[in-house]
């Protein structure tokens, strides 16, 4: 992957010389502005929406050519923008909020009138409303080369996107960095039979057509069969004919719910027989450039039911006179590096999958099963290949140093979670037992060590339960339920977290490229939202200055134990920035740490093969390591792994909501506890907590009021009773309808709503005087 030229389509005053007094601004607009003085902010606000790769205070500074106390003054100006909600920083760069990123991963959906390719964003949030439009255009020289345009309708693009300056079209235009995936031909969606023995093809995706599906092309399909279809000829009058090329089973059926996910975000979920072809050809690891710790007895400890194991653990006393009480701590990491070599065929696609992505019913994995599931699994008694860290921490948890060692490993035992908890609470079984002393309470005494360091560090501690859904022998719902956390998973994942560490500092010490793991503090205007929610809890959050982790904390430790508990989790939750992927470091706000880097899971992550990688190559621990076209690219390694890892989740989050939509299906009528979990104008949504589901309730069938929505409080209140619901409330509904396909749920409302608190009342009263409205009018209730 090479890394894209920079891009010269902006004013030539921006790259040469100064604007001066009476020139156009280096915005691009026709406001004169003084050089050195700190722009007004539509001009700020201009530059920063037509420079997103250049939006950094620093850049800004250098644009305008502001100085000393200019730079001072722009810094406020910047930070007031911030506060009002008009531009969020994202890492060091400010963009406008709904803005897209400098690169962007895009579908190409249709033309324009002109015959110009048109795309938009391939994962855009809801609440943000309709996704732009992006206009895809071919350089001058390529034109004038006579190349053929870049990508076609339907195409998934890495794209280095601009803000247009024809306002009168697509907001934005973008330069295609490669293409992702080519068109496909065929589209998902369910076979309905019509009289005569053909049938009618409804699209799963809502930008496909619909077809007409002849008797003699339905293939095996029936009734209610999602199917692959391709459009076998078309029609300048009515509906293009298809033809079934697969039957994938019955939609009622959970197979076909993960096939719907995997289809409508586009997850490559077929690995090309290329790609299979070389992973039948590839050198197994030998001892050149590793260490012989096959006598060190690494254990992994997994989930019960997982099939790769790529990480391994082992605990020890450090007998070190200079280090009393201290313990060493030692993590192996499965070495895919060895096997997946840049450029290689399994390199392109393990690049253009990201990550894998995990549904109830089965992976979508990176790397073929050979790769993730034999060669580089850390099984029990087998010779395995491995790239090993050695911590050493002192009795209060700091570490004291570490090295990186690339070694042949031999697992000594595979244990999963509950069996190692087991063993330490006293119940052993014939596997652990032996293991007890020697391994089990060493690693449990390193973690009670490695607890202190994390208790001094104090990340972000949400309380957020995870819930899994277990399905039947048929592929249905069973039930959905909370694993039990136990320290088991604590120690693996602080013992992790802790080589993340140490793969980070190594790295940047040796002044090696790589993509760091990053989480931005959360946004000022997001801060001011939770600050103004809390404040109708009776929980104040300090205003202003650097909040840390452990200030998110004290607000949790407030609610805890409360009737808020819940919702203050939640919406601590939602005033968080994403993490993300970047070579450039700003440091890791949730775990409050300042140099973060994935290197526990390269079997399943692709950021954790580059930083293996980058291991290998700064360390001259042998072949496999990274690349200096790798290293040039990283900016767009990141910007993809990182959209792809949204698009994992929603795929993941989008098959979860049909499950348990189908799950519910056949109890419409029924009633359920349920709690409020989201606000809007339009209505309520309702979380039911034994599904891990969320349902809707129209405001239209709320009652014979005026419902007001309150943003601040989280509230929808009856203009006329004082009464409503907030965020959190334990409430009673009925099923009144369930849409498996989509994945909805719709709820009537049985509770009846509660006194709102005195300051959404007065704000009512505010409101009927005319004054200003810190709410917005709902509809009114037909009920």
């Amino acid at each position: 992957m090479k890394k894209p030229s920079r891009d010269t389509s902006r004013p030539a005053d921006t790259r040469k010389g100064k604007p001066r007094r009476g020139e156009t601004d280096p915005a691009g607009d026709d406001l004169p502005i003084i050089h050195g003085a700190v722009p007004s902010r539509e001009v700020l606000l201009r530059f920063i929406a037509e420079n997103p790769d250049r939006a950094s205070k620093r850049e800004i500074a250098k644009a305008f050519g502001l100085k000393g106390e200019a730079r001072v003054e722009l810094k406020d100006v910047l930070r007031a923008l911030e506060d009002d909600g008009l531009v969020q920083k994202s890492r060091k760069t400010l963009t406008r909020p709904g803005a897209l990123p400098s690169v962007a991963v895009l579908d190409i959906t249709t033309r324009d009138k002109d015959g110009e390719l048109i795309a938009r964003p391939a994962e855009w949030a809801d609440e943000l409303g309709v996704a732009p439009a992006v206009a895809i255009r071919q350089s001058s020289s390529d034109r004038a080369k006579g190349k053929a345009p870049v990508g076609g309708l339907g195409d998934r693009v890495l794209a280095k996107v601009f803000p247009a300056k024809d306002r009168a079209g697509p907001a934005y235009t973008a330069r295609v960095i490669k293409i992702l995936d080519k068109r496909r031909n065929a589209m998902l969606g369910v076979f309905r039979e019509t009289p005569g023995g053909g049938g009618r093809l409804m699209p799963i995706d809502r930008r496909d057509e619909e077809m007409l599906i002849d008797s003699a092309d339905r293939a095996e399909a029936k009734d209610g069969d999602l199917v692959e279809a391709e459009i076998a000829r078309s029609s300048r009058f009515g509906l293009p004919r298809g033809k079934v090329l697969s039957v994938i089973g019955s939609v009622a059926s959970e197979k076909a719910i993960s096939m719907i996910a995997i289809h409508a975000h586009g997850i490559p979920h077929i690995f090309p027989p290329s790609v299979l072809a070389e992973v039948e050809t590839v050198k197994l690891a030998g001892m050149s450039h590793r260490e012989d710790w096959r006598d060190l007895p690494l254990i992994t400890i997994d989930p019960a039911d997982a099939k790769d194991h790529d990480d391994a653990v082992y605990a020890e006393p450090d007998t070190s006179p200079d280090n009393p009480g201290g313990v060493i701590v030692t993590v192996a990491i499965a070495d895919v590096s060895w096997y997946v070599r840049p450029k290689s065929q399994l390199d392109r696609e393990a690049v253009k999958r990201g990550n894998s992505v995990y549904f109830p019913d089965r992976v979508v994995p990176m790397l073929p099963e050979r790769i993730s599931n034999d060669l580089c699994s850390l099984r029990e008694g087998v010779d395995r290949p491995a790239l090993a860290v050695r911590m050493v921490f002192s009795k209060e948890g700091r570490k004291a140093g570490h090295t990186f060692h690339r070694i042949m490993m031999r697992s000594a035992a595979k244990l999963s979670y509950a069996q190692a908890q087991a063993a330490i609470d006293g119940a052993p079984d014939d596997k652990t037992g032996p293991l007890l002393e020697t391994i089990l309470k060493p690693l449990w005494h390193a973690y009670d060590v490695l607890k202190r360091g994390r208790d001094r560090r104090q990340p972000l501690e949400l309380d957020m339960p995870e819930r899994k859904i277990l399905l039947k022998p048929d592929g249905t719902v069973d039930r959905v339920f909370i694993p039990e956390r136990l320290d088991a998973h604590k120690l693996i994942e602080e013992m992790m977290i802790q080589a993340n560490v140490a793969a980070a500092e190594t790295l940047e010490k040796k002044r090696q490229p790589l993509v760091y793991r990053v989480h931005d503090a959360p946004a000022l205007s997001k801060q001011e939202a939770l600050r103004e929610f809390l404040a109708t809890i009776g929980i104040n959050m300090a205003k202003g200055g650097q909040l840390r982790s452990n200030s998110f904390n004290g607000i949790l430790a407030s609610a805890l134990d409360t009737p808020h508990q819940t919702m203050v989790n939640e919406m601590v939750l939602r005033s968080q920035s994403q993490a993300i992927y970047s070579p450039e470091n700003i440091g890791h706000f949730g775990l409050n740490l300042l140099k973060y880097a994935h290197f526990t899971s390269p079997i399943r992550r692709y950021a954790d093969l580059i930083v293996h990688r980058a291991l290998i190559g700064s360390l001259g621990l042998g072949e496999g390591g990274i690349t200096p076209d790798e290293e040039a690219a990283l900016d767009d390694i990141a910007a993809e792994i990182s959209t792809f890892e949204r698009r994992a989740m929603a795929a993941e989050r989008d098959t979860v909501n049909r499950l348990i939509a189908h799950h519910l299906a056949g109890r419409i009528g029924e009633e359920f506890d349920g709690r409020v979990s989201g606000v809007t104008k339009a209505g309520l949504f309702v979380a039911l907590p034994q599904f891990g589901a969320d349902g809707f309730v129209p405001v239209s069938t709320l009652g014979r009021d005026y419902y007001i929505y309150d943003e601040a409080h989280q509230a929808l209140s009856g203009e006329k009773t004082g009464l409503g619901y907030r965020l959190g409330d334990a409430v009673l509904v009925k099923l009144v309808e369930a849409v498996p396909l989509a994945g909805a749920l719709r709820f009537e409302m049985l509770s009846e709503g509660r006194e709102m608190p005195t300051a959404t009342r007065s704000f009512h009263k505010t409101t009927r005087r005319g004054k200003k409205q810190p709410g917005t009018r709902a509809r009114r209730g037909r009920r």
